[in-house]
């Protein structure tokens, strides 16, 4: 091994933590120097990259949301993978600013080494264990976001693009990692529960006898509050060519989320509508009242690293995120990856003076923690 190699393996040993943070633990995130110190050259860690959009957050506290075991690659192709030592913190999300205005608006991985418990002194992956000087600076950090080619073209670099390359695929008969989805407090038993009977279902209903069990499924749900059979096809013909039905949103209007009635009805038999999905997961929020968060109209393609424009805008809801209970290969991940609406799935909320989920099919089970709003 090169010298260079020995002493990156020395740095990644000495900043693992022995204790990992669990869902509801406090945080605080090292200072700026404290993590560049952790940084190889390329401003990663363990192969992650610590974006310059992250440096507003240094100093700062924040609640674990969840720990990141194991997060879904929705592109290459769509699976679980396994990310070591890293969590999420309460809706931190990229802003894009140094990545051209990308509006995905991504939830942020943190490794262990970045952040101390609160009330704590640093010990483990202090000031002490890091380099003497730092290898990255924050000038490296915004000059490796961005790549331009002899061409002119951008190819942005970010946890989003670089995430199959420190990650490592989890096989489907791992049942490790439904076990810390439970032990780490992402997860509640309750959930868990709830979940794996809409996957014993799919597994095992056949085909000819779906009809009966669906009925079934659905009066089960309706005994328990739960969200009726989420995978309906659609029926609209054409749906290359759905009406876009446009609104022009614009961020902090109230919106209704259509029923799933209404919305079956835009969208064809492969759950499309105009190239966008409408997946088993937005199912919950129909029926609720939500504020908008924002426009996509310009995003960067995980797949490529390249800019990207929508041909038909989408919008973004305020605590509207896939919350993972109905997509196998991303079962439980925690990522909180914000939906994307088609405007034709909306409706102005004239008559509503606040978000609410009173209304929504998944009000009493799904969203339980929304109740506040």
């Amino acid at each position: 091994m090169t010298e260079s190699g020995t002493k990156s393996v020395e740095r990644l040993a000495s900043h693992r933590r022995k204790e990992l943070s669990c869902a509801g633990d406090w945080v605080e995130i090292r200072s700026k120097e404290e993590i560049l110190r952790t940084l190889d050259e390329s401003g990663k860690l363990e192969g992650m990259p610590f974006m310059p959009e992250m440096l507003e957050y240094c100093g700062k506290r924040f609640r674990v949301a969840k720990r990141a075991h194991k997060n879904c690659d929705p592109m290459n192709p769509i699976s679980t993978r396994h990310l070591p030592n890293s969590v999420l913190l309460d809706n931190l999300r990229c802003s894009g600013q140094a990545h051209d205005g990308c509006q995905a608006a991504c939830s942020i991985f943190w490794k262990q080494a970045w952040l101390k418990p609160v009330g704590t002194e640093a010990t483990s992956g202090g000031t002490g264990s890091h380099r003497a000087s730092s290898a990255c600076t924050a000038d490296d950090l915004v000059k490796g976001a961005r790549q331009v080619s002899s061409d002119g073209k951008i190819k942005y670099n970010c946890q989003a693009t670089g995430f199959p390359h420190y990650t490592t695929l989890i096989r489907s008969h791992n049942f490790d990692q439904l076990v810390e989805d439970i032990t780490s407090g992402n997860v509640s038993l309750a959930e868990f529960i709830r979940t794996m009977t809409f996957i014993l279902y799919e597994r095992l209903a056949s085909p000819a006898a779906r009809p009966l069990f669906r009925r079934i499924y659905d009066g089960f749900q309706r005994v328990w509050g739960g969200v009726p059979y989420p995978r309906m096809p659609g029926i609209h013909p054409d749906p290359k060519n759905a009406p876009v039905n446009a609104l022009d949103l614009q961020p902090s209007e109230l919106v209704r989320v259509k029923s799933y009635e209404e919305i079956l009805k835009t969208i064809g038999s492969d759950m499309t509508h105009r190239g966008m999905v409408f997946d088993a997961e937005m199912v919950p929020y129909c029926g609720g009242v939500f504020r908008v968060r924002s426009r996509v109209e310009n995003f960067i393609d995980e797949r490529t690293g390249y800019m990207r424009k929508m041909k038909t805008p989408a919008v973004i809801l305020e605590n509207v995120w896939c919350r993972s209970h109905f997509s196998f290969g991303r079962l439980f991940c925690p990522r909180a990856i914000y939906i994307w609406w088609r405007e034709a799935w909306l409706e102005r909320a004239t008559d509503a003076t606040c978000e609410t989920t009173k209304d929504a099919l998944g009000a009493r089970v799904i969203l339980k923690s929304l109740r506040r709003m």
